[in-house]
């Protein structure tokens, strides 16, 4: 019986350190895949703030815990089980879908620019009203874009894991990344309120820090405004590359290479040049190819109606 007894315990223990060391792999897993979107995730972190332009205080972070639940939705509840069913049976449509999504951003980020450049945005500033449902609405539909992207792109680091793993993997960077994007996010569009506060103290320094702050988050909210628009541009762009790249039509991306490897001999800064070439051309094609679905769907439109006025009178 005793005998039975330790080796009932043996295999616990064994058992025990299995586990242990499962967990350890998915935790190792989780964090290198997370960290290889790490690139998408900076986009997505600048490209919220916009998004909560207009609001008054009160209702800044009530707008971004709604967001924050959305995406968490989007990628738990609609993207995993879309990409673990396609990565399983049908893993050549991840490409496709993808560039939809790509195609999406780009639309999104030309369209912010020509609302600039034709002052359409003043005019919707001018307004006071902000749509809270439409804010929603708009930035967790930007948001499943770029969630997509990071979901697909840590599926890529553990394509090789059993189904299982894969699927707590996904799951772990779902959450974290959320957590890490609108933590983040709130934090910045509640700098303000922590200046207000600390302005108020008694302490000189903190008085300055407090002033500085006040002053300079209207500014840095202002960067990460077009940081996000940029942003949009440039990821829609590269999923585009990426995706005729290996869809078959090479030439593309093959001439942004070259460009790369051309400044990558520069001495210290060959790698940043690279990396600045890159995107650059990835936020040219979003440009071009947003440009050409903004003109399908707005500017034409718009323009045909006009004509059909002007006859008309």
């Amino acid at each position: 019986m005793a005998g039975g007894l330790v080796a009932l315990l043996d295999d616990i223990a064994a058992l025990v350190k299995l586990a242990a060391a499962s967990v350890d792999d998915v935790g190792a897993a989780a964090a290198k895949a997370s960290a290889k979107a790490t690139g998408v995730v900076v986009d997505d972190t600048a490209v919220t703030p916009r998004y909560v332009e207009g609001l008054a205080p009160e209702r800044e972070l009530p707008i971004i815990r709604r967001i924050a639940v959305g995406s968490l939705r989007n990628k738990l509840l609609v993207i995993l089980p879309v990409i673990m069913v396609l990565s399983q049976f049908l893993p050549w449509l991840l490409t496709p879908i993808l560039m939809v999504g790509g195609a999406y951003l780009a639309y999104e980020g030309a369209e912010k620019v020509w609302e600039i450049l034709s002052g359409h945005r003043e005019e919707q500033a001018g307004t006071g009203e902000v749509d809270e449902d439409a804010v929603v609405s708009g930035a967790v539909r930007t948001d499943f874009i770029l969630s997509a992207e990071i979901m697909v792109i840590a599926l890529n680091e553990v394509d090789s894991e059993p189904f299982l793993s894969r699927l707590v993997v996904l799951a772990i960077v779902a959450v974290l990344i959320t957590v890490l994007v609108y933590g983040v996010v709130g934090l910045i569009v509640k700098m303000d309120d922590v200046g207000l506060s600390l302005a108020r103290r008694e302490s000189g320094t903190s008085q300055r820090v407090g002033h500085a702050l006040v002053k300079g988050m209207p500014r840095l909210l202002s960067v990460l405004s077009t940081v996000g628009i940029a942003a949009m541009l440039w990821v829609g762009g590269h999923i585009l590359l990426v995706g005729v790249d290996e869809l078959g039509w090479h030439w593309p991306y093959a001439q942004v290479h070259h460009l790369e490897d051309a400044v990558h001999a520069v001495a210290g800064v060959g790698g940043l040049l690279a990396w600045v070439v890159n995107t650059l051309a990835s936020a040219l094609v979003g440009l071009v190819v947003g440009a050409v679905i903004v003109a399908v769907l707005h500017v034409v439109p718009r323009r045909k109606k006009h004509d059909e006025a002007a006859a008309a009178h």
